[in-house]
């Protein structure tokens, strides 16, 4: 990747994630195209993947990066939410591919580089977003991101949608809780967050090919981030890897406790 700034290790995952989407709008019964995906992958000097993988843990990770996108996809589009943040947004192109309802505005955040090298892969494609779209670089561990992102023009008074996409893995259990804290103060009663569930880490299996993204992982608030939600303002429901798997009609490579949450803000008072 050529930027201004190096990529921060974390940020380069957002690059295997581009890589997964690439493989999968190549298929011939994808789940969702993404026609930029390939491009960030060219203009970074990687390959694109002619097959899907090969080892375990590697096949269990593309099937639910396949299976998240198309989840979130759906859901957001569901949330009827016309504010749309996307955290730790990557090279996520959600603003350019799905189709929006009209005035629908989508705030992309993330550390200036890595979307620094978006733009610069986009705006060569001459990509044109379907959402009024705002890039916000910005570092997520730090206390003033809320009010750049008001600064920005999003109303913390009326409903949103969030996005929290393969972020908390990579943040430690306070980090974790101060950004669903921030989130949290942010979100008007009736705005959704879409995340993870969460894992334990210390039970991942080893794969040496893949120690650039899991070696990074710290956990973030674990297999209890739903119960973490539902103690702080939120109505969080599951949906386990298998069950979308069966709904979107996909074969997992094997027994997966995996899944997504979608938490729905409460009233305040």
């Amino acid at each position: 990747m050529t930027t201004a700034e190096p990529l921060s290790p974390v940020s380069r995952t957002a690059l295997s994630v581009a890589l997964v989407r690439a493989y999968e709008s190549s298929r011939p019964d994808p789940l969702f195209v993404d026609p930029y995906a390939a491009a960030f992958a060219a203009a970074a000097g990687v390959p694109l993947p002619s097959a899907g993988p090969d080892s375990g843990l590697a096949m269990a990770l593309v099937a639910q990066g396949i299976l998240r996108t198309r989840f979130y996809d759906d859901r957001l589009l569901a949330a009827g939410a016309d504010q749309v943040v996307l955290l730790a947004a990557g090279l996520d192109t959600r603003a350019h591919r799905l189709d929006w309802p009209a005035g629908t505005r989508v705030f992309e955040l993330d550390l200036g580089p890595v979307l620094a090298f978006k733009e610069q892969v986009l705006d060569g494609l001459g990509a044109e977003p379907r959402s009024r779209r705002t890039v916000l670089p910005a570092d997520l561990l730090e206390p003033h991101w809320p009010d750049r992102l008001v600064e920005a023009g999003f109303d913390p008074a009326r409903p949103s949608a969030w996005l929290a996409e393969g972020l908390l893995v990579y943040l430690g259990p306070e980090e974790a809780a101060a950004l669903l804290t921030a989130v949290a103060a942010l979100a008007a009663p009736g705005s959704r967050l879409l995340l993870e569930q969460g894992r334990d880490v210390s039970a991942t299996p080893h794969d040496p090919a893949l120690a650039h993204v899991t070696g990074l992982w710290r956990g973030g608030l674990g297999p209890g981030t739903g119960e973490w939600l539902d103690r702080h303002g939120w109505t969080t429901d599951r949906v386990l890897l298998d069950a979308l798997a069966q709904r979107y009609g996909r074969t997992l490579p094997g027994p997966s406790t995996a899944g997504f949450l979608e938490a729905v803000r409460h009233p305040r008072g």
